[in-house]
């Protein structure tokens, strides 16, 4: 079978439907993922059992029909949990003790796309260095084993589990009034199970029918024009905390009682220092395009800092290999030691809700002393020889503390910035952080010459 070339990328598989990913492609991935797990987990396919979710877009009803054909076809027994988030997904492979799971969604991608997120056992995700160059090869080849007799594929009701286990203990002052904005994921479907259980706030709600067109803004909270509806709201209604979903909630963002955005990485300080107050000693991660204050809180409150390589499969890999118990990404990914080491927007919220309760202050206020270094943000240019580019910088900057963990990274006293090839795309991904603003300026234009140049 015919793969289209960027189809399956480094964490996941997310393409445009139909072109990209349909129901061939989608039953072929499944037959591929049932070899690829029972080898990998030396046992016959038929006596292991996989969990099956999905988004709302309008292409996920057929393609999960055929993944569910593919793994029953498979042999596996398969637990089918329907319209769900991707934390709740992530939840259920866990909750039923199951051999792995496949969830079918785009995340925050726009309407036309769909894809799948694969997991292990424990919710361990398959990325690229883990096993799915190993699928997309049995894609290709379209060479299965038959299997006679087929899995069984039923129903489970996931709800009232996870709602449990997610609210919990959560004491937020009745004082706080919270705009949330599901951008009409699925947000919109979980959200609405959670407030029964949150007391005492008042919340507005923006764009919770689910309705994966998009029709209001995309579902994605990192790029600063699907925040604006939630700040003018966070305004007008004098609320104290704005918060934004994105399509299968497994992102989250945060905008402050003045309507302003408050970025990823200093959520993760945020939280960090929150959790470590009850956790102390534990070990942190932050990805690489953090601002260097998510060290310094780390480690001023006693914690261990360990910076990590973007992205959710390195992340949670490393976690597990250090028993982290929290970590965090610029591009508000939040995980957690006692979701399973994966990410979950809900605990997210409410860490957030209950942190500005018991805080008595302003978000502003929290954010505020955060706000000591100046941040590019991630600023992307096509590059046509990405191996030169780097090679350029290197030698351009030969008295730097210079390392490789992902990209170029480049450090100075008093300014440092991050490279990054894209997965997919002829594109470097530039962040750049300084102690000043003229020092930003400067850097970040001289760095930006020798790149586009």
């Amino acid at each position: 079978m015919h793969i289209y070339k960027t189809l399956f990328k480094a964490y996941d598989i997310r393409g445009i439907y139909p072109e990209e990913i349909n129901e061939q492609v989608a039953f072929s991935i499944a037959r591929a993922y049932s070899s690829f797990l029972s080898e990998t987990l030396h046992r016959d396919t038929r006596t292991m059992a996989v969990v099956v979710g999905s988004d709302a877009r309008v292409s996920s009803p057929a393609l999960v029909r055929e993944v569910l054909r593919g793994l029953s076809e498979s042999g596996l027994a398969v637990i089918d949990i329907g319209e769900v988030s991707t934390p709740v997904f992530y939840f259920a492979v866990k909750h039923f003790r199951v051999q792995g799971g496949l969830m079918v969604t785009a995340s925050h991608n726009p309407a036309r796309y769909n894809g799948l997120k694969l997991t292990r056992e424990e919710s361990i995700p398959i990325g690229g260095d883990s096993g799915l160059q190993d699928i997309k090869q049995r894609v290709e080849s379209d060479k299965f084993v038959e299997i006679k007799e087929k899995g069984v594929v039923r129903k489970e009701d996931i709800w009232r589990a996870y709602v449990e286990h997610v609210v919990v203990d959560y004491e937020i002052s009745d004082r706080l009034k919270v705009v949330i904005d599901a951008g009409n994921g699925m947000a919109g479907k979980v959200v609405p199970k959670l407030l029964p259980y949150i007391k005492g706030i008042k919340t507005t709600k923006l764009f919770f029918d689910v309705d994966f067109t998009f029709p209001n803004h995309e579902a994605n909270p990192i790029k600063e024009e699907n925040m604006r509806a939630l700040q003018a709201m966070v305004r007008d209604t004098t609320s104290h905390i704005g918060i934004a979903y994105d399509g299968d909630c497994d992102r989250i963002g945060f905008v402050t009682e003045e309507g302003i955005t408050v970025r990823g990485d200093i959520v993760t300080a945020l939280i960090a220092r929150e959790l470590l107050r009850e956790h102390p000693g534990a070990t942190i991660l932050y990805d690489l395009r953090s601002s260097h204050v998510v060290k310094e809180v780390i480690e001023g409150r006693g914690g261990r800092a360990i910076e990590t390589r973007v992205g959710h499969a390195f992340i949670k890999e490393r976690m597990r290999k250090e028993g982290a118990l929290f970590a965090g990404e610029l591009s508000s990914h939040f995980y957690y030691q006692d979701e399973g080491y994966v990410e979950n927007g809900d605990k997210t919220m409410l860490l957030m809700l209950r942190l500005l309760s018991q805080s008595g202050k302003k978000l502003s206020e929290l954010v505020k002393p955060l706000l000591k270094y100046f941040h590019s943000g991630e600023i992307n240019s096509e590059v046509s020889d990405i191996p030169t580019v780097l090679d350029k910088l290197k030698i351009t900057y030969p008295d730097a503390k210079q390392y490789n963990l992902d990209g170029l990274t480049v450090r100075y006293h008093d300014w440092w910035f991050n490279v990054r090839p894209s997965n997919t795309e002829p594109v470097l991904r530039l962040n750049l952080e300084a102690d000043t603003h003229e020092l930003l300026k400067k850097k970040r234009d001289e760095v930006l010459k020798l790149i586009r140049s």
